[in-house]
């Protein structure tokens, strides 16, 4: 049979059941990207709040707008109050106007000054023309390139307001600013400064301070100076701005480095995934596994196993049609001879021969009987050594047993029996126990049917390492010179000449080979050679390892 496994040529697309797979259509590449894009958005996120660095240039306006406010209340303080005492100052609202104007173009702030008694005495917004009060506005900014951009950044900021308020940033309602009556103005007239940082009807940030007018300790109003400040939203803007173009840089190389990192992953497990999947539908072994053992990670450590359970299975597949060929020869000869019997038997008359032929019947009955039991036990023995739970056996013990066993028995009668420990150290192994005593039993009676009356069969066992050695020894003729490896083999006969053809079957040694393999031992065989070069007898060596 042909056993060479060539590359069936493994595509990079695998048809499933469930569809086509792609590296960039795999669960893995999705995963991954997910995973990668979605840590790096929250630090985007995370950086485009810009908490502490807003409020940080808030703090700085509000105390830079505290002073301008302290000196232009000083100067009205001076300047503008009327009375002759204490009692009846008030505040001249002309007078007071005109710093007000003065002051305000240079600070560029919106500048009130409100009487104790609430009346807005002075407001900068308001020029006196010849048709009466004029009412100054600024313009609104020309429109930005980045307008869509900031739109966006500006939806961000009102949920992030909504989730997460701030008490230093207010709503503030549209009247209440034009009217003055706000709460830093209230406050002034108390005799301390007050701020409120808040978002006008246009959604642009302002700042208003307020600070008490005072002549001799005496507050006689309050003055509140608002300033657009629109240059810390402008600033604030261009970091995030700049933060975004990180972003995308960082998006593009995390995407790329994403697929290449789920290419490597999920195209090689999709080929090891296709191959698996033809060498299972496949009539023939023109498909194996690829080889993909260079890589160091995982994936070659999966390459390996699945190579090596895949030729594990050729193996097995061949050990199957090769069994199932020698069951099949090893039948057919007493079936032969069956047949020959039964057919010759129907043509004579003979009573002796007749006899004599039934004999023969019965013998090839009863050889075929022992084969198909020993044929029968070696098929279920892989099954049943899998599935059966190992337990320690303490070989010593089995040992003894074993001996007094077979002493008693009347077909080793003409057989001396004797065991031999090197030491006095236990020796446990680990397996099951009616199979270990299996391999021992059949060992011994080889060793029995090859000595000679009054001969001795010795078992000895020592510790070595982590390895129990237990060998059984005869002073039998010994093994045929180049058979000590063949005698493991399927029906394998090398048989005492005295004894009856058909006795035996030839799977003993090869089902106790198989035992005490998938104990994770090793079993051989030796001829005993004296000083002078003399064949003693034969030697089958068992090591088991030694239970944890």
């Amino acid at each position: 049979m042909n056993t060479d496994r060539k590359s069936g040529g493994i595509p990079d697309k695998w048809d499933e059941r469930s569809g086509d797979q792609t590296v960039n259509g795999s669960p893995i590449t999705r995963r991954i990207l997910a995973i990668n894009v979605f840590a790096l958005a929250v630090l985007v996120v995370g950086l485009l709040y810009e908490g502490q660095y807003r409020e940080g240039m808030i703090k700085s306006e509000v105390a830079a707008m505290k002073t301008q406010a302290e000196m232009v209340a000083a100067a009205l303080g001076e300047a503008a109050v009327g009375g002759e005492n204490s009692q009846n100052q008030f505040l001249r609202a002309e007078t007071a106007a005109q710093i007000i104007r003065r002051l305000s173009a240079a600070t560029r702030t919106d500048t009130k000054l409100i009487s104790i008694t609430g009346e807005i005495l002075a407001d900068s917004r308001l020029l006196a023309g010849p048709g009466g009060m004029v009412k100054v506005e600024e313009l609104p900014p020309p429109a930005e390139k980045n307008s869509l951009v900031r739109s966006i950044l500006d939806k961000f900021d009102l949920i992030l307001r909504k989730l997460l308020p701030n008490d230093q940033v207010q709503m503030i309602p549209h009247g209440t600013l034009k009217s003055g009556f706000g709460p830093e103005a209230r406050k002034a007239m108390t005799g301390d400064p007050g701020h409120a940082v808040h978002f006008n009807d246009t959604g642009s940030l302002s700042i208003t301070t307020a600070v008490p007018v005072q002549r001799y300790k005496q507050v006689l109003g309050a003055l509140t100076l608002t300033k657009d400040a629109s240059s810390i939203d402008d600033a604030v803007f261009q970091v995030r701005l700049d933060i975004l173009k990180v972003f995308g840089v960082a998006l593009l190389v995390t995407v790329l480095l994403s697929i290449y990192l789920a290419g490597s992953i999920a195209r090689p497990i999709q080929r090891l995934a296709a191959a698996a999947d033809q060498v299972r539908t496949g009539l023939s072994r023109n498909y194996s596994i690829p080889d993909l053992t260079r890589r160091t990670d995982e994936i070659g450590h999966l390459s390996a196993a699945l190579k090596d359970m895949t030729e594990a299975l050729w193996d097995r597949m061949d050990a199957i049609e090769r069994f199932a060929a020698d069951v099949a020869h090893e039948i057919k000869n007493p079936l032969t001879s069956l047949r020959s019997a039964v057919e010759t038997a129907a043509r004579i008359n003979d009573p002796a021969q007749q006899s004599q032929l039934m004999s023969i019947i019965q013998d090839d009955i009863k050889r075929l009987d022992r084969l198909i039991s020993d044929i029968s036990d070696a098929s279920r023995l892989d099954s049943e050594l899998s599935r059966a739970a190992m337990e320690p056996v303490d070989m010593a013990h089995l040992l003894n047993t074993l001996k007094d066993i077979h002493t008693a028995t009347t077909e080793c009668a003409n057989v001396i029996f004797s065991v031999e420990f090197a030491d006095e150290r236990p020796m446990v192994v680990r397996g099951l126990e009616d199979r270990i005593v299996q391999v021992l039993r059949n060992l011994i009676g080889n060793a029995v049917s090859f000595s000679p009356p009054g001969g001795a069969v010795i078992l000895k066992a020592k510790p070595l390492g982590s390895k129990i050695i237990v060998t059984v020894e005869d002073e039998g003729p010994g093994i045929p010179e180049g058979s000590q490896t063949d005698i493991f083999k399927r029906f394998y006969q090398e048989r005492p000449k005295e004894e009856k053809f058909g006795t035996h079957s030839g799977l003993g040694l090869s089902i106790s080979k198989q035992i005490v393999e998938t104990h994770g031992g090793r079993i051989s065989a030796e001829n005993r050679i004296s000083e002078q070069g003399e064949v003693l007898g034969a030697r089958f060596t068992i090591q088991l390892p030694v239970s944890a």
